[in-house]
């Protein structure tokens, strides 16, 4: 239970400040935002806030935030068309009622429409029930009602295409730029309240099947030098241990205001990533030095955690590039739940970094030039800017079309995977 509450406390953040970013500069510039979904498929909760709908959805793969302006977000109002009209006190349409009963209308205005345009100049014009010819202005504000359903009509200069590339860029790069942030603001709380690394190379616990024990190790010991030469940080010391797998080093520490000396063969441990395989020295020990409480510590640590999480996702997609990384090694859902559960179980420090580890992650992934994703339609954005003119916007759609099918047959693949690699 502690697991699914940590996962979905984890990727549900995630999927919000990721969408957030995008409702942030739609909002900014001006868009009409019809909806704020966390979740895809079939709607489970849904509140109507001002001109947005906020819904939880039932599949919790992702989420995404519909500007006005879709293929399926306009009305037409075609000849012939009966329609129900709310006036206001200037005879202004501020609802244009569809489907309705008349019995349930009695004091609105009924009219066969001929004419509308509920974009550009708003305005709709017909036939009264008396037959004679009428037009009306319609408020930007003006609500179209179907089905008992209300949406706020979109005028153009509030729908995502009519704004500037910059204005549309800034929308679809703030999804992946707010995972950024939430990364910072991750790792800088995780710094805060378990403080900061002095990086003293001080000994902390030892394992009981690491060579440290072994040989006489003890909590407290301060390093001050491997195979002769001066150790002055933990980090060092790790570097150096990590470089000599198999091999005899010789440790000179100070315990009690005492030198002592040890010898030691550095054990072996093999991580695999992928094709390749890691291998690394170990003596078994955690870190025993001081830790730092401080705002401004902190600020920084959550910059460079961030920083290290980002240059590191990016090496492992430059292996995938060369062949090094397949998709037997990539996790779904299913595996980061996998994942949770046994980060979960190593304390909150982990549980912490690895919140901010997928937030970059997310926010890098969603910037990858691949149709359907931030990145791909990023591209799209930046040719129009060169070009001079948008690319034909059905060519468009048949390019994300077949990149959201695609990346389904690459979730279903990647979930089937994580299925057997976990569970057979």
């Amino acid at each position: 239970m502690q697991t699914a509450i940590a996962f979905i406390i984890i990727f549900g953040s995630l999927v919000f400040f990721h969408e957030l970013g995008h409702f942030v500069f739609a909002k900014r510039a001006g868009i009409l935002v019809r909806e704020f979904a966390i979740g895809f498929g079939p709607k489970l909760l849904g509140i109507q806030k001002g001109e947005t709908l906020y819904t939880i959805r039932l599949l919790p793969l992702g989420g995404y935030v519909r500007y006005a302006g879709a293929e399926m977000d306009t009305v037409e109002l075609v000849p012939g068309y009966r329609v129900a009209l709310q006036l206001n006190d200037e005879d202004i349409v501020t609802k244009v009622i569809l489907n309705q009963n008349d019995k349930q209308l009695s004091d609105i205005v009924f009219m066969e429409v001929e004419k509308a345009d509920l974009i550009h100049d708003l305005w709709i014009e017909g036939y009264d029930e008396e037959e004679q010819f009428v037009r009306y202005q319609v408020a930007r504000t003006a609500v179209v009602v179907e089905n008992g359903q209300e949406n706020v009509i979109a005028p153009f200069d509030r729908q995502f295409e009519s704004k500037s590339v910059g204005h549309r860029f800034a929308t679809i790069f703030g999804g992946p730029l707010f995972n950024f942030i939430l990364a910072f603001f991750i790792f800088t709380a995780g710094a805060l309240f378990m403080g900061v690394s002095k990086n003293e190379p001080i000994l902390g616990d030892t394992t009981s099947d690491g060579v440290a024990q072994e040989v006489g190790l003890q909590k407290g010991d301060v390093v001050t030098a491997i195979d002769g030469k001066k150790i002055t940080a933990w980090d060092q010391m790790v570097g150096m241990i990590q470089e000599s797998a198999n091999k005899e080093i010789q440790m000179d520490v100070i315990r009690d205001n005492k030198p002592m000396t040890f010898t030691m063969k550095v054990q072996e441990s093999v991580m695999k990533q992928g094709k390749e395989e890691f291998r690394k020295g170990v003596i078994g020990v955690t870190y025993g030095g001081a830790m730092e409480h401080g705002v401004i510590q902190s600020i920084k640590d959550g910059g460079e955690q961030t920083w290290y999480w980002a240059t590191l996702i990016f090496k492992m997609l430059g292996k995938m590039v060369t062949g090094q990384f397949s998709i037997d090694d990539l996790s779904g859902p299913v595996g980061i739940y996998k994942v949770t559960d046994m980060v979960a179980s190593n304390g909150l420090a982990n549980l912490i970094s690895f919140a901010g580890m997928l937030s970059v992650n997310l926010g890098i992934m969603n910037l990858l030039p691949i149709p359907a994703l931030d990145g791909g339609r990023l591209i799209f954005i930046m040719i129009e800017a060169v070009r001079g003119k948008p690319v034909d916007r059905r060519k468009e759609g048949m390019v994300h079309f077949v990149g959201i099918m695609l990346l389904l047959l690459l979730m279903i693949a990647v979930t089937w995977n994580d299925i057997q690699r976990f569970f057979f």
